[in-house]
């Protein structure tokens, strides 16, 4: 009998400087490439995969909460608690503090306002007396109802395996959504996405087009007899089984012309051969959810 696993998804909030990127590089057991700083309001990036055991957690980036000044801040701050709200569990990261300021305080008010489960994680415990660590939990205990608290060094790697047995412990049990070899999402990955979904628009009739994403599942090189080759696994997303159908087409014909047309132009770019493998799933109604049509890279506003 197969083993069962967790999986889900969690986001991490924090002031700057509390340590998010330092918890994530000893998390992952490496040190991930610093995403770009250019915006993509369209996509909701993925930043990293852990996988273990126990399944798979996948971080989420999200824009910070803060007090809103303008309508473009009040927008990112929607899009934040709007994630909150679609992830299995938020950790707040903190930093060992008797003094809770106006921002935290601000942060417990949304969080107080999310179903969500709250891991509070309070960061930087070796800067500190250990006999005073009791007192920090007590007071940030008093601004919200936290799920659970953990006290944690990411720099020294102290107790992150308690923080990942809290975690799983908040989500739900299913199939890993990566490859148990991915780390972070690469903007490769994306460009070779948007290439199969460029394809299959140009291929599909029209009413098919809009209603399909494409998920890139696997991106591996590989030694070949003449070079690299890069085996890639990628889902095409409908929202019908009647579509599912007519992407594959008869004798799998349609999924054929699609997965050769992008083959070819996947390899000119990435100037090696190209081992791609193609399936269609169906997630009904994807596009009424903003988390999944952010994770396939959409701006609602293109779906109109």
């Amino acid at each position: 009998m197969e083993k069962q696993v967790k999986s889900g998804f969690v986001t991490l909030i924090g002031r700057p400087n509390v340590g998010k990127s330092t918890l994530m590089n000893h998390l992952i057991g490496q040190k991930i490439a610093i995403t770009s700083n250019k915006p993509q309001t369209t996509r909701n990036r993925i930043q990293t995969v852990y996988t273990g055991e126990k399944g798979q957690i996948v971080f989420l980036d999200t824009p910070g909460i803060h007090k809103a000044k303008n309508k473009l801040g009040e927008y990112m701050v929607q899009v934040a608690e709007r994630t909150l709200n679609e992830v299995d569990v938020v950790l707040w990261l903190v930093e060992p503090t008797h003094f809770i300021g106006a921002g935290e305080k601000h942060i417990a008010e949304r969080m107080r306002k999310s179903k969500t489960p709250v891991i509070l994680v309070i960061n930087k415990i070796d800067t500190v007396k250990k006999e005073d660590v009791p007192g920090f939990i007590d007071e940030y205990r008093k601004i919200c109802d936290f799920a659970d608290i953990v006290p944690v060094s990411a720099l020294r790697s102290r107790n992150l395996d308690t923080l990942l047995d809290c975690i799983f412990k908040y989500l739900p049990y299913g199939p890993c959504f990566y490859d148990e070899d991915t780390i972070t999402d690469q903007p490769q990955r994306q460009i070779v996405a948007e290439m199969i979904r460029e394809k299959a628009l140009r291929c599909l009739d029209e009413e098919i087009p809009h209603g399909i994403a494409v998920a890139i599942d696997q991106m591996k090189e590989r030694e070949g007899t003449n070079g690299s080759v890069m085996d890639i696994d990628a889902t095409i997303i409908c929202e019908r089984d009647s579509h599912k159908g007519i992407i594959i087409g008869k004798g799998g014909q349609m999924l054929k012309k699609i997965g050769s047309q992008a083959r070819y132009d996947i390899e000119n770019m990435l100037e090696m051969k190209v081992n791609l493998k193609l399936w269609v799933k169906v997630k009904k109604d994807w596009r009424d959810s903003d988390f999944l049509m952010k994770n396939f890279g959409y701006n609602k506003k293109d779906l109109q």
